[in-house]
């Protein structure tokens, strides 16, 4: 999308945006509903669930973790120095997602178990980092639930030694249906298109699968494990009780 003079930038990114959320909503519909099924199954059954993402792609997985609205038992899974950019250089969280062997280690060393459900989140899916999480969380017997866009799959090549993408190793794919360089407008002047709507959209997926699984939770009579807001009177209280309940699923104390 171009920025003229009759708009502004703002209001230009709005409408981008909006744009790809109502796609993805539509498009999606069935795939979210099926992982919030998925996610529902797993939280009834006593299963954990686990969120990873690298660098910006963090940023979905931790919008659901720890979170006022939220399940309880979501958790985030780290990779020391890949996720967020809190690293010096920021470049090594990039470097580090092209480093083969690293998802295996931190699975093997983690609380993840069979029956388990990881969320595996990025944009472009083609580096090793997010590719080895897939392939060894479901040799380990867990369920695995992509979040990327599969365009890029179709143009840009794999750095995966497989040259396969996330997309190929997951039970559920999300497809965030982000174009190539997730980038929504271009303007006279400038060199190259700015503006990702990435997060936007890859944080609207997630919501919408835990609000999927808090509503099947419901309907199969189970009460679903929400945490409230620490800023409302007696959410602490609340969510000190739900936490206690599910101490065993719970990793971020």
């Amino acid at each position: 999308m171009e920025t003229t003079g009759t708009t502004t930038p703002a209001k230009d990114f709005f409408a981008a945006a909006a744009a790809l959320l109502e796609q993805v909503g539509n498009a999606e519909a069935a795939s979210m509903a099926a992982a919030g099924a998925l996610l529902a199954e797993t939280v009834a059954e006593g299963g954990r669930v686990f969120a990873f993402g690298a660098g910006h792609s963090s940023l979905p997985a931790q919008d659901v973790v720890y979170r006022a609205g939220g399940l309880a038992v979501m958790n985030l899974l780290p990779v020391p120095g890949a996720v967020g950019v809190d690293v010096r250089p920021a470049t090594l969280g990039s470097a580090l997602e092209r480093v083969g062997g690293l998802a295996a280690a931190v699975l093997d060393a983690g609380p993840a178990r069979e029956g388990d459900l990881l969320f595996v989140i990025s944009l472009s899916g083609r580096n090793a980092l997010p590719v080895e999480m897939a392939v060894h969380a479901r040799s380990k017997g867990l369920k695995v639930v992509g979040v990327t866009s599969v365009a890029y799959a179709g143009e840009t090549t794999s750095r995966h030694s497989s040259g396969t993408f996330l997309k190929d190793h997951c039970d559920i794919v999300l497809d965030s249906h982000i174009a190539v360089g997730d980038a929504e407008l271009t303007a006279e002047g400038v060199t190259g298109a700015f503006a990702p709507a990435s997060t936007v959209v890859t944080s609207a997926i997630m919501q919408a699968v835990v609000a999927t699984a808090v509503r099947d939770l419901a309907a199969r009579g189970a009460e679903p494990p929400m945490l409230r807001s620490g800023n409302v009177d007696g959410g602490h209280a609340w969510n000190e009780s739900v936490m206690t309940r599910y101490a065993d699923r719970i990793f971020y104390r």
